[in-house]
């Protein structure tokens, strides 16, 4: 065995996980959401940058407001849904890099200055922290069911502004019936990996 992560945790997180397609009706709590967050913010990003936002879409006026906005063949499992998750980026994140990053507090100025360069990094960073927060949602027994079918800039509108760039939506639950679709093929070690 090549791996610290027993067999059942790696099914949990990777090879028995799937993107959730339907729910049941079992709300997802504030406090297994604090979980969630409170183990993946760990995860590493360029000069701790920490981007990833999250905007928690609770109400049913909120949720209304968000299925318009996503692909037709996304509403439907959107609205039903117990919690659905707006993952955005912050490109004001180097606002907090003296704190985040205490041991070099000129990397604020000295790399972000410009927002091109935030935007970039905010938009990569953030990114990152999604697949982070992906697999904690696993972690806490629950499913996943992100989605970039949405018109992310109508989501930008209606829920954030203008320094936050939506970059995914994310239906969380217990997964209900037929949830999975069959496990798609996946690229084999050696069309991937390069060793120079």
């Amino acid at each position: 065995m090549s791996l610290v992560l027993d067999s059942a945790a790696q099914d949990l997180l990777f090879r028995e996980a799937r993107t959730a397609n339907s729910f049941s009706d079992e709300p997802v709590t504030d406090e297994q959401v604090q979980a969630i967050y409170d183990l993946v913010k760990f995860g590493p990003t360029a000069f701790n940058g920490t981007p990833l936002r999250i905007t928690l879409v609770r109400s049913p006026e909120a949720r209304e407001r968000l299925v318009k906005h996503m692909a037709e063949g996304n509403q439907a499992k959107t609205a039903a849904a117990p919690l659905v998750a707006i993952l955005s980026a912050d490109n004001e994140f180097h606002e907090e890099l003296p704190r985040l990053l205490p041991h070099f507090p000129p990397a604020k100025d000295m790399f972000f200055s410009e927002r091109p360069v935030r935007e970039q990094s905010a938009l990569v960073n953030a990114a990152l922290q999604a697949a982070y927060f992906i697999v904690g949602v696993r972690a806490a027994g629950l499913a996943a069911g992100p989605m970039t079918g949405a018109d992310l800039v109508g989501i930008q509108k209606e829920f954030l502004d203008a320094d936050h760039t939506p970059i995914m939506v994310v239906n969380i639950g217990k997964p209900g019936e037929a949830a999975w679709f069959d496990r798609s093929p996946r690229l084999s070690f050696d069309e991937v990996i390069t060793t120079v």
